[in-house]
């Protein structure tokens, strides 16, 4: 084997840093976001309730990113080619499709939030405050939906910088929101699991208007007038749709089968969910290396694809793999290292659960080793619109695999310890690193897609 394939150039190095590193820092930024929500909400015990109502939230935007993925797939391409008319209606066919699936969520959450929440838990008290968080928070759905496509087009058009300091002055006004309305503050009343609830939506429709305002203020080649921005026919929206439904489709069947691991965990109870809650928030937080990593891979490699430079993509994608293989090695250490410390941070009253939090931290991270290695697979695929291979890697391999390994521990087996659970399910992670890396050594993703528009 040779290894210099594997080894980019100084430049490629610095283009890709230019790129992960603005990327990564968002993706930080907004699951610092989740962290702290959780954080703020442990102090007053409400770990479970706020983890449970988010679950909406997490369908909402899993199947939101396989909109937005798929927009970027073109998106990337026809900024590298140079086409801004079709750029512009890709922010329009993206607003239209997240919007419409906020929508659905919004309604679903109106209207059968309870049978929802209980779906996935039983225990009433949980329930009935997780309800209370949800009440409030549907409605962030709708701002949160706006601030993803425009969010979006600034990283395919090459300018993450944009996104990120958007993403910081958010973070920051839903910390402070946080503690002012959770706990109160002079004039301001303490407001509990609401007032999480209220800061998140206040946060994301700062973010939406600021977005919105950047991008016309500064005359972005992705927006323009109503008419260039939903001027949609179906020589547009045909080959778009054909190539991107698979991904939807896929997000929604991987994002419902995240909530079930929920269920086959809660059956559990709530001392093993609130450790679990605390573990999945810590390697959320670590997971920016992971996407913001994963989509710069993905920008590269399909404006390279756009401006019809093959060869040049397929080069660098062995140097990306190369490239992965030491990001991995240091999220696992970093993971294992201050697993402990990180989970100190929560207010877990019970010892035994803070010490299962932080054993689910260390599991984490065995799943970290391989995400990081998957998401980028998805990625380069994602990049030449290879949609169909990444439903079966992604979804079919969760359904087929880890969904089955979680309800036969819990269910039939009775496993009691959700560390060990979670460590079982990671097989689905090993299944999909392996077939993958299959797929893409094949290069059969490596596609020019601008050609297929109208």
């Amino acid at each position: 084997m040779d290894i210099s394939a594997y080894i980019g150039s100084k430049d490629f190095y610095k283009e890709t840093a230019s790129i992960t590193v603005p990327l990564a820092l968002q993706s930080a930024l907004m699951s610092c976001q989740s962290m702290i929500d959780t954080l703020m909400v442990s102090w007053i015990d409400k770990v479970s309730a706020v983890g449970t109502a988010a679950q909406v939230d997490t369908l909402a935007m899993m199947i939101s990113y396989g909109c937005i993925g798929g927009i970027s797939i073109f998106a990337s391409q026809f900024f590298g080619a140079d086409d801004e008319r079709n750029l512009k209606r890709c922010t329009g066919l993206g607003l239209c499709l997240v919007l419409t699936n906020a929508l659905l969520w919004f309604l679903a959450a109106t209207f059968f939030g309870r049978e929802i929440l209980s779906f996935y838990m039983k225990d009433a008290a949980v329930v009935a405050d997780g309800l209370l968080y949800l009440n409030i928070s549907r409605f962030t759905l709708l701002f949160s939906g706006f601030s993803f496509i425009i969010s979006n087009m600034f990283r395919s058009t090459g300018q993450p910088g944009v996104a990120l300091r958007i993403s910081i002055l958010t973070t920051v006004c839903n910390i402070t929101l946080n503690y002012l309305l959770i706990f109160g503050f002079g004039p301001v009343p303490a407001l509990g699991i609401q007032g999480a609830a209220l800061a998140t939506m206040s946060a994301q429709i700062i973010a939406c208007i600021t977005l919105i305002s950047y991008a016309y203020y500064s005359r972005q080649k992705f927006v323009g007038s109503l008419r260039e921005v939903f001027g949609l026919d179906l020589g547009f929206v045909r080959p778009i749709l054909e190539r991107i439904l698979p991904l939807i489709l896929n997000e929604t069947a991987f994002g419902f089968g995240q909530t079930l691991f929920i269920k086959a965990f809660g059956y559990l109870g709530k001392e093993q969910m609130d450790a679990y809650y605390v573990g999945n928030q810590i390697f959320n937080l670590m997971t920016f290396i992971i996407y913001g990593y994963g989509n710069a891979v993905q920008i590269l490699l399909g404006q390279k694809l756009g401006r019809g430079e093959i060869e040049e993509a397929k080069k660098e994608c062995n140097q990306h793999i190369g490239l992965a293989f030491v990001l991995s090695c240091l999220l696992v250490s970093f993971l294992v290292l201050f697993a402990r410390p990180m989970v100190s941070l929560f207010a877990l009253r019970d010892p035994s659960v803070e010490t299962l939090a932080v054993t689910i931290v260390r599991v984490f991270a065995v799943k970290a080793s391989m995400r990081l290695y998957n998401f980028m697979i998805f990625c380069i695929l994602r990049s030449g619109g290879d949609a169909k291979v990444i439903q079966f890697l992604d979804s079919g391999l969760e359904w087929l695999v880890g969904l089955p390994c979680a309800f036969l521990c819990v269910g039939v087996f009775g496993m009691q310890n959700i560390a060990l659970v979670l460590l079982i399910t990671q097989l689905e992670q090993l299944v999909r690193l392996i077939l993958g890396m299959r797929r893409v050594r094949s290069y059969r993703w490596a596609n020019d897609l601008t050609q297929l528009v109208a």
